[in-house]
């Protein structure tokens, strides 16, 4: 039975220190000109959600319309009102009203969206609405997701960090070898990935019976990032070639 093949080793860093021709009618040794280090290197970071969105559902029906309106409207104020007092700013909470008649009653429907950037305040203002208003309002649950700015911020870092770890890398090699590391001549991604997390979307597919902390693990996006890099190397000049 013939042994499997070993699998190919990876490089991640190459020191180059091939020495330049001398040119031509010159005498001595040759010059180490162009000098460099190539290093590659990578990061992954993730982000939890920034964002979370809850709907609040709440109906009435009466044989006046007036009634099924004001039955309605004093709760939509209260939900609203709790969630000022929370510190969610009035802009982040909406409101849609659908008002029709069903034989010879009227019905009043209202769905109340409250967007929190605050996980904690949006527990207490949730667990305060059931308390208060008990049945009479069906709360769904929260919803998280990333903004755009929490995205791209997550892209940086990622990015940052790689090149980071990169030159890290580099300076580890150099030391190996008793060098210096110098400027870095190029930098390029070479790859990035992004995975998980829910950008921000009306639509949520994660399942009633998790918990709150299941659902922030499952909207927690991920990001990773492959750079390569080309530093130059400061070697100290030898002293023979300096006296000369």
């Amino acid at each position: 039975m013939v042994p499997p093949a070993a699998p190919p080793s990876r490089v991640f860093a190459e020191l180059d220190l091939a020495p330049s021709p001398v040119p031509e009618g010159r005498v001595g040794p040759p010059a180490l000109a162009g000098r460099e280090v190539h290093v590659s290197g990578s990061a992954e970071l993730s982000a939890r959600p920034d964002r979370a969105r809850v709907s609040l559902r709440l109906g009435s029906r009466k044989e006046a319309a007036e009634a099924a309106r004001s039955s309605v409207s004093r709760r939509v104020q209260y939900i609203a009102h709790t969630a000022r007092l929370h510190g969610v700013p009035e802009e982040n909470t909406t409101v849609t009203e659908d008002f029709s008649r069903v034989e010879n009653t009227y019905q009043m429907e209202a769905e109340v969206c409250i967007i929190f950037s605050d996980f904690g305040k949006m527990q207490n203002v949730c667990n305060l609405l059931i308390e208060k208003l008990g049945t009479s309002v069906t709360i769904s649950p929260p919803h998280f997701y990333h903004t755009p700015e929490a995205i791209d911020t997550l892209r940086r870092q990622v990015c940052v960090t790689a090149v980071g770890n990169t030159r890290r890398k580099a300076q580890e090699v150099c030391r190996l070898f008793g060098q210096a590391l110098g400027k870095p001549l190029l930098i390029k991604e070479e790859e990035t990935k992004e995975w998980g997390g829910h950008i921000d979307s009306h639509l949520s597919h994660s399942a009633d019976s998790q918990t709150l902390q299941e659902r922030i693990q499952n909207a927690t996006a991920y990001a990773s990032c492959r750079v390569f890099a080309v530093f130059e190397i400061k070697g100290k000049e030898n002293r023979r070639n300096k006296l000369l």
